[in-house]
């Protein structure tokens, strides 16, 4: 094929994709209109927010509440609603709306952005995961609604509602409660019982991933018939929230009542998992605490859901390869299936990938900044992980960090294997094997 007309791969397809809905909402966002004051945004305010809605991240340079507009909300409610479903999914969605015809290639990519095992069935299962989206979200917000028109006005309460229940199932972590107090999230709702269930029902839903809730919805309470990926992801996203909850009741936020302290602590667990809601002050956390948080931010929800991170499947797969290696047994599996060792070299990749993101993240902006190194860590695994939590550190960030914070965000929603197939697309094996030699390790 003469080299002009070479097609773009799915991986490449992804990243333009991306790219182009965040330098679009990046121009929206400097629309006079889209700021209260009517002043348009600086460029690298409006892409900052562009990026990290579309990459449904939560960091901010400017607060949600009262720096945008209703029109700029809106913009970035936009962008948080199509980076959770996907660029693609959401593009074929609204060409099979048009009454278009969805071509296999177009199958082929929904099936690469919902991390689908099949191409048959695809565009049915596309449609169910828009119908429950929609169907979750608008229940979210007729829950919240309720307490946020008594804070705040009818209208008012009704759009807070929906923002923070597509915020919540997106995995988006933007709030609108600025206008209590800047940049203070959920904190004023630490012990509220509706919007602490609501929110995190809402972010357990969309970090579980679509072809769960497919597996859930086909076989409901019959867990033997659940697909193995389905059994890691319920199994491995329990122990990853029970555990951290835990810790957290017993080692941190001890100058809250125990009501209060329960709440935090199940709600930290579940936020850290890339939703990027608080209702604590992180800097109160140990440096205990910051390190778990850490850890659960880079982990991040499923494959093939609004969450971002390496995925609890990976971990999966790189804690089951170790300890298979322990018992000295041949192959890594679960619940009596075995792990290909393609999937397994990918974890690895997707590990070193992300460690190596994160941590060269967090020590250029420590040097860049002059700012202790484990707060910095905290916000780079927070923008690779797409979680949104911070220490309040962003909004005072100079260019070149917020440049670092905003291509790790962006790695984190893509993927960084996939831009690393992107980039290498022209690659080929040539069906040769050199030569082996032994190499100790450990």
């Amino acid at each position: 094929m003469p080299r002009g007309k070479r097609r773009l791969s799915s991986p490449q397809i992804v990243i333009l994709g991306f790219a182009a809905v965040i330098l679009l909402g990046s121009l929206l966002l400097m629309l006079p209109f889209a700021t209260r004051d009517g002043r348009s945004a600086p460029f690298s305010d409006a892409l900052f927010t562009a990026a990290s809605a579309a990459c449904v991240t939560g960091l901010v340079v400017q607060d949600t509440a009262t720096y945008w507009s209703g029109f700029g909300q809106g913009v970035i409610l936009a962008l948080i609603q199509v980076g959770g479903m996907g660029v693609v999914t959401f593009a074929v969605v609204i060409a099979s709306a048009a009454g278009q015809r969805i071509s296999l290639k177009q199958r082929g990519l929904m099936q690469d952005s919902i991390s689908a095992h099949q191409l048959d069935g695809i565009v049915k299962l596309t449609g169910f995961i828009v119908g429950t989206t929609a169907a979750l979200e608008l229940t979210g917000a007729a829950v919240l609604a309720p307490v946020f028109c008594r804070e705040f006005g009818l209208w008012r309460g009704i759009w807070y509602g929906l923002f923070h229940a597509v915020s919540a199932f997106c995995n988006a972590g933007f709030d609108l409660m600025g206008v209590r107090a800047p940049y203070s999230s959920l904190t004023s709702f630490v012990s509220h019982p509706v919007v602490n269930l609501a929110v995190m029902s809402l972010i357990i839903i969309g970090g579980i991933g679509f072809l769960t809730w497919d597996d859930l919805r086909v076989n409901r309470l019959r867990l033997r018939r659940y697909r193995m990926q389905t059994k890691v992801v319920l199994s491995a996203s329990a122990l990853l929230l029970a555990v951290p909850a835990v810790y957290f009741f017993f080692f941190e936020f001890q100058r809250l009542e125990p009501a209060e302290r329960l709440w935090g602590s199940l709600f930290q667990s579940v936020t850290a998992r890339t939703a990027g809601f608080n209702t604590i002050d992180f800097n109160e956390l140990s440096e205990g605490g910051v390190g778990i948080m850490i850890v659960l931010m880079l982990t991040g929800g499923s494959p093939g859901s609004t969450a971002g991170g390496m995925k609890v499947t990976t971990l999966a797969v790189m804690v089951s390869t170790a300890l298979a290696i322990f018992r000295r047994q041949g192959d890594t599996h679960f619940f009596g299936r075995r792990i290909d060792e393609d999937t397994v070299r990918n974890a690895m990749a997707i590990l070193t990938l992300y460690l190596a993101l994160f941590f060269g993240g967090g020590l250029l902006i420590s040097r860049l900044e002059g700012l202790p190194l484990l707060t910095c860590l905290f916000e780079s695994a927070s923008a690779v992980g797409t979680v949104g939590v911070t220490m309040g550190i962003t909004p005072q960030l100079g260019q070149a960090s917020r440049a670092i914070l905003i291509l790790l965000m962006y790695c984190g929603r893509v993927g960084a294997l996939t831009l690393v197939f992107a980039a290498l697309s022209e690659s080929r094996g040539t069906g040769s094997r050199l030569p082996k030699e032994k190499l100790m390790v450990g």
